[in-house]
């Protein structure tokens, strides 16, 4: 019993020794992080901020066919009803979408991006479906899109039905930075 009571309290001297050392560690952690990362894309273009939580407003507003207001949206009538909320105009068309803005490279996509997407099926080379970048942790992309399948939703690039139908990326989002 002594035994296993001394075990306790030296784990537990161990653990506060830890928690005691460990946040000056991660504040000089934090410190090199941050002076050696560049300037976050939310604080580049802060309005990009503002379309994605404007956005997330919307999640569970359901499938529209041609649909552009809250009643219901398309995919390409859901992104150009939240950018235009800051004065980004976008037609409506996700083939349209994809010739808006400037192309960058999956890697580079940040948040705001729009993200192109071929039609139902994978076997085609047209676009015919839209979203718009909320999160990029690492390779992980997460967008949000109105979809025929659940309306306003979040996905993952990762998934497989979305692999295998992406067509590319579009930044539109330095046009918020003029506004």
């Amino acid at each position: 019993m002594r035994k296993m009571l001394l075990a306790v309290v030296c784990t537990v001297s161990f653990g506060i020794v830890q928690a005691q050392v460990v946040p000056s560690v991660t504040n000089e952690l934090t410190d090199v992080a941050t002076t050696s990362n560049q300037v976050s894309f939310y604080e580049q273009i802060p309005l990009v901020k503002d379309v994605i939580n404007f956005a997330k407003e919307h999640l569970s507003i359901r499938y529209r066919s041609g649909g552009t207001t809250t009643r219901g949206f398309d995919c390409s009538g859901f992104t150009r009803f939240c950018y235009n909320k800051f004065g980004i105009s976008l037609p409506h068309s996700s083939a349209a979408q994809g010739n808006i803005g400037s192309a960058i490279d999956k890697d580079e996509a940040q948040p705001g991006d729009l993200i192109l997407f071929k039609g139902h099926s994978s076997g085609g080379n047209r676009i015919g479906h839209v979203g718009l970048i909320t999160e990029v942790i690492g390779d992980r992309i997460k967008f949000i899109h109105s979809a025929w399948n659940g309306g306003v939703r979040y996905d993952y690039l990762q998934a497989s039905y979305y692999q295998r139908r992406f067509m590319g990326v579009r930044r539109v989002a330095h046009l918020l930075a003029n506004k």
